[in-house]
């Protein structure tokens, strides 16, 4: 499942910047604004894989805080285009959810 949704979003990006190369002309007739920082694809497709690796983790109520975090801080660092961060970030968020995927392979802590 993590692969077609990884599939998923990488050919959506690859759609986006088929429509931006057909979109040139109209933007050289625009007046010229400054460019804004991008992400890099490395850093698109690790915060892609950081999202379906926390879904799933949500899907099976493993889904630890610290991994909540680091995409929060991923996604944020994204919105201002710092791919070293969102890199860093979401390999974090991917580290910590296939961790807590072996949780309940452990016994409970509970007292019964």
């Amino acid at each position: 499942m993590n692969n077609r949704y990884a599939s998923a979003v990488l050919a959506a990006l690859m759609g986006l910047s088929v429509a931006a190369c057909a979109s040139t002309s109209e933007q050289a007739a625009a007046p010229a604004e400054p460019a804004k920082p991008t992400l890099s694809a490395e850093a698109q497709a690790a915060l892609a894989q950081a999202q379906a690796d926390a879904k799933a983790a949500q899907a099976s109520f493993t889904y630890w805080i610290p991994a909540e975090s680091a995409l929060k801080k991923a996604q944020e660092a994204a919105k201002v285009a710092d791919s070293a961060t969102v890199i860093k970030q979401a390999q974090m968020v991917s580290a910590l959810c296939k961790v807590s995927a072996h949780q309940p392979d452990y016994p409970s802590t509970e007292m019964k």
